[in-house]
């Protein structure tokens, strides 16, 4: 039996593999590590703000909430915008309630503004953790189921998005995990739902913005916001993406006539 000096040796070879595969084993370390610390932040967020981000707490601070903002103004806006992309961003309940608030407590266009910013930003730190902790095991493991997948989202990826953050029926938190495990890009998944949920976002801070007071919406509920504007204008949102898809299909069929 003739041994090649060029074929490393078994421990070689082994050392060789370790080398080759700590990098690979530091990184998973350091997402789980990660996934660890987010779980805990997300639990001592809930613990922190959970009950203070119900309609009862925040009709007893009522009188202190508008003090505040009347001194504070911009610092006002800025903690109720962090708040907004902790709530979204590890998932947090509370999320309409806190909508409606800030329609109340802003007015609507300040209001939209925050609640716009605060959504878009809590969902975009949502993608982003889910894209760095398990984007690249899921593309590995289902690489070739993936694909077909991939080719999609090249081609109509933000349009997809864009139908999904129009229809309310589908969990934000869900889009914002699976959108993290596909290939769209993080500037396309920003703008995208920027856009997507702003008119759902307007219906709901429009409809706190008609609230007399945080009180009578917490003694009376939620219904008291309910009305037939409302449902119009959601109608309006689910119809929205097929008017849009055949809008777009009709200038494609056109375009190509010409050319």
């Amino acid at each position: 039996m003739v041994i090649d000096p060029d074929f490393p040796h078994s421990d070689e070879s082994a050392k060789l593999s370790q080398e080759g595969d700590s990098p690979q084993k530091h990184g998973n370390a350091l997402k789980i590590g990660l996934l660890a610390m987010l779980a805990v932040a997300a639990l001592g967020g809930y613990w922190l703000i959970g009950d203070r981000l119900s309609l009862e707490y925040l009709a007893t601070q009522e009188s202190a909430l508008r003090e505040y903002r009347q001194s504070y103004p911009f610092l006002a806006a800025f903690v109720a915008i962090a708040v907004y992309v902790a709530v979204a961003g590890f998932s947090l309940p509370g999320a309409v309630v806190l909508t409606l608030a800030c329609g109340w407590y802003f007015g609507f266009w300040q209001g939209l503004l925050v609640v716009s910013f605060g959504s878009t930003g809590g969902a975009t730190m949502a993608f982003l953790m889910t894209r760095y902790i398990l984007q690249d095991w899921v593309q590995r493991k289902f690489a070739k189921r993936l694909e077909s997948v991939n080719d999609v989202f090249d081609r109509e990826g933000a349009f997809y998005l864009f139908t999904l953050r129009l229809i309310p029926a589908v969990p934000f938190f869900v889009i914002n995990a699976v959108m993290g495990l596909t290939k769209i890009s993080a500037i396309t998944f920003w703008w995208v739902s920027q856009i997507g949920m702003l008119p759902g976002t307007a219906a709901y801070v429009y409809a706190g913005s008609t609230v007399p007071s945080l009180t009578q919406l917490a003694q009376e509920g939620v219904g008291t916001v309910i009305s037939w504007q409302l449902f119009l204008a959601f109608a309006i949102l689910g119809l929205l993406p097929l008017v849009i898809k055949r809008v777009m299909a009709a200038a494609r069929s056109f375009t190509l006539q010409n050319d």
